[in-house]
Order: structure tokens, then sequence, then C-alpha cells
């Protein structure tokens, strides 16, 4: 694997980094495809872990993208579009709610990631992906806490991610009303808890998550 370091004086609390600087070292490095990797969903009490790969073109104006969580939804709405109308490829793995409970939070997101990843149609030769945790695939790459907020192609990553699954919650809010999906997005929030004591966990719920597994019914 390849490894290399961004000095640390780009980052002091007190300076905006370049959100190509990521990008612009791995292009001097000798890689012409370095795609951002990023999830959704990783806390939430119902719903799947949803991931998504971008690689961007080494001159696309994405004024306005960022870590998906500091965007308004409609922000984030807008954002989507430009990044699916300027990126080069974009890939999105899903690990739904079954696939969480057989194998933890952890594996199903790289699964998520290492499906996002196979699916760009053009292949990465270089990959940034948010966290600590690298992508299972034979591709190499660095892993960037905070990732989402110091490269352009993890924030775009992190904006297909996160309205990618936040539409299939909406979604899922029409199949199991009473749930509140399409406000809180599966996360547990009060009123989702207070939803799940009530009715039960839905189909969608992942049943090994403290706030659900109390409340499954023996034999369920």
């Amino acid at each position: 694997m390849v490894s290399w370091e961004l000095p640390v004086s780009l980052f002091e609390d007190d300076a905006k980094p370049d959100l190509w600087q990521f990008e612009n070292l791995a292009a001097r490095r000798g890689f012409r495809a370095v795609a951002g990797v990023d999830e959704a969903g990783r806390g939430p009490l119902a719903g799947p872990v949803v991931a998504a790969a971008v690689l961007l073109p080494v001159d696309a104006d994405l004024r306005g993208v960022d870590d998906s969580k500091k965007l308004s939804a409609s922000a984030r709405e807008e954002l989507f579009a430009l990044i699916a109308e300027r990126a080069l490829a974009v890939g999105v793995g899903i690990a739904d709610h079954c696939v969480i409970d057989r194998i933890n939070i952890l594996q199903a997101t790289l699964a998520a990631m290492r499906e996002a990843v196979t699916k760009l149609i053009l292949p990465a030769d270089y990959l940034l992906v948010d966290g600590i945790s690298k992508v299972p695939v034979n591709i190499p790459q660095k892993a960037i806490k905070k990732g989402d907020s110091a490269s352009v192609s993890i924030a775009a990553a992190s904006i297909v991610a996160k309205v990618t699954r936040d539409r299939m919650m909406v979604e899922y809010d029409r199949q199991y009303p009473g749930y509140g999906f399409a406000g809180h997005k599966g996360y547990g929030s009060a009123a989702h808890l207070a939803a799940i004591a009530l009715l039960g966990p839905s189909p969608i719920h992942r049943l090994t998550f403290r706030g659900v597994r109390e409340h499954v019914r023996e034999g369920a």
C-alpha cells in the first residue's frame, strides 16, 4: 500500500483546509483516478447503511460542496444534482438491516463501501476514505479522519450517500407509517424510541441495536 501524509499545519483549527489538497497530492504522486468514499447511516436504529464513491475531474467547479452534515437538506439536494452532472463516475453501495444484523455495522459499512467502489464505471486507481478504516479492495488508499471536511471527493461522496439514504427512508416512511422515518431517518430520537416501544420493531429495524433489541418478541 502507498502511504503519505500532508503537513499537520494544513489542518490547524484556525485554518480552513484546501479541499483539493489530498487530490492534488495524489496527482503529484502519479495517480490519475482518485475517488472519495464515504457513508451515511452507521448510527440509525433502522434502514440501511449507504456508501458512495465519487471520482471527480481535476477541474471540477464544485463550490459549496462540504461535509453533508454541515449542509441543509435543500443544499444537499442541489449539490447532489451538481455532483451527478460533473463527476466522472459515481458508485453507490447499500448494506441493508439484515446484513447489518448479521455481520455488524462496521463490516456492513465496509461491504457497502466496497460495492460503491466496484460500481464506478471508470475504475479508481487511488481512494480517499473517510474515517479510520480502509475499504477491502486491492486499490491503494488513504483513510482520513474527518475526511468529509478535508477532501472535496470525500465531501461529494458524503452528499451522495446522505441524499440517497434520506430518499430511501422517506419511501420507507410510506411503507411503514407510524415510526416517523421521513423525519428522523431512522436515528434514535425520543419520538422514534417511543414508536418502537408502542408498535414494536418494523421490518427494517436493526434488531441487534440497543433501543430495538429490547422490544424484539421471542420467536420473531
